[in-house]
């Protein structure tokens, strides 16, 4: 990483109920001027950030070790990790080229959410807006299943953001936190500078939007990742398989939403169990997906890849890439 780069890191406590992942994108501009959506439930100042910050200072790197991926893999870029050690076990094309980051952008919506909402916040009621639903279908995405004027909590909108890789929810979620849209790209903005990422990403949306100033590397969201599973409420989202949202008027059994990344890969031989991962999609960027997964011996791993041809195709570069590289269990 660069020497210039600033180093932070926030650790957070636990914030409460399993949570999770799935595939999904979106297209589109970028919506201006949102609406709030309800401002008593705004959670607007900085100072209400649940833990207290210390400095950012995981780094990976590449080593002569260092190898491509596997000649099964399909997508043009991407990098592997080995947690512990910080090294890069292997990659394709250059880990800080540029890449469109699709909705792996919601990683780091969540974190920067999760960073500025108290724990006794989370069950708090937020109605969701049709600026939020209008920018969600307005630009194609994928969505929750809300309907205007639900009353939903806020941990729901945690949910809604990865599982089904929601622009509702993540809409939603941004505009409680920070009053509007925009001014929670800036916090996004302002985390990456935090961890020293600001030279090779920029955010212009909370979804994954595709636009040409919105932007990352693999090695940033491989940061990123790793920053979000530092965070135990982040990792418990980022980890569902299913999730429930709680029940109301317009949902009397809640809405089952899944991580299907999660749900698809988990009979797969990895030599080992994927714990976290969000996909994405749009056409500029392929199917791509960041996962974190553990060895049998505990060890963990973070895999980030782009330019896959499909959603499966995607998973299946995961599963290759694993099993390649964590020691197999012993028979």
């Amino acid at each position: 990483m660069n020497g210039k780069r600033k180093k932070k890191l926030l650790r957070y406590g636990v914030m409460g109920a399993a949570l999770a992942t799935i595939l999904a994108g979106c297209s589109g501009a970028e919506q201006k001027d949102p609406k709030y959506i309800e401002p008593a439930t705004q959670v607007a100042e900085s100072s209400q950030q649940t833990e207290t910050e210390e400095s950012w200072s995981y780094e990976a790197h590449e080593t002569d070790a260092t190898v491509d991926f596997p000649d099964t893999v399909v997508s043009t870029n991407g990098l592997l990790i080995d947690v512990d050690t910080g090294e890069v076990l292997a990659k394709r094309g250059g880990i800080h080229d540029r890449i469109v980051p699709a909705s792996m952008t919601k990683i780091l919506t969540v974190l920067v959410a999760a960073e500025h909402v108290e724990p006794e916040k989370l069950d708090d009621k937020v109605t969701i807006d049709i600026e939020a639903t209008d920018y969600s279908y307005s630009n194609g995405c994928s969505n929750t299943g809300y309907e205007v004027g639900e009353q939903v909590t806020v941990r729901d909108l945690f949910y809604g953001t990865i599982l089904p890789s929601g622009a509702d929810s993540a809409y939603s979620l941004a505009t409680y936190v920070a009053g509007s849209q925009e001014a929670f790209v800036d916090m996004m903005n302002e985390k990456l500078e935090e961890m020293g990422l600001a030279e090779s990403s920029h955010f212009t949306n909370c979804v994954g939007i595709y636009d040409e100033e919105h932007y990352s590397t693999p090695y940033d969201i491989a940061m990123i990742l790793k920053a979000a599973s530092d965070n135990e409420f982040c990792r418990e989202v980022l980890s569902a398989h299913v999730y429930t949202t709680t029940e109301n008027e317009n949902h009397k059994e809640g809405l089952t939403i899944s991580n299907w990344f999660l749900r698809r890969i988990e009979d797969k031989d990895t030599h080992g169990e994927v714990l976290c991962a969000k996909t994405g999609y749009v056409v500029q960027s392929g199917s791509c997906a960041a996962s974190l997964a553990q060895d049998k011996d505990g060890k963990e791993y973070i895999c980030v890849t782009a330019g896959s041809t499909s959603s499966w195709r995607c998973i299946y570069d995961h599963v290759d890439i694993y099993a390649q590289f964590l020691p197999a269990t012993e028979e």
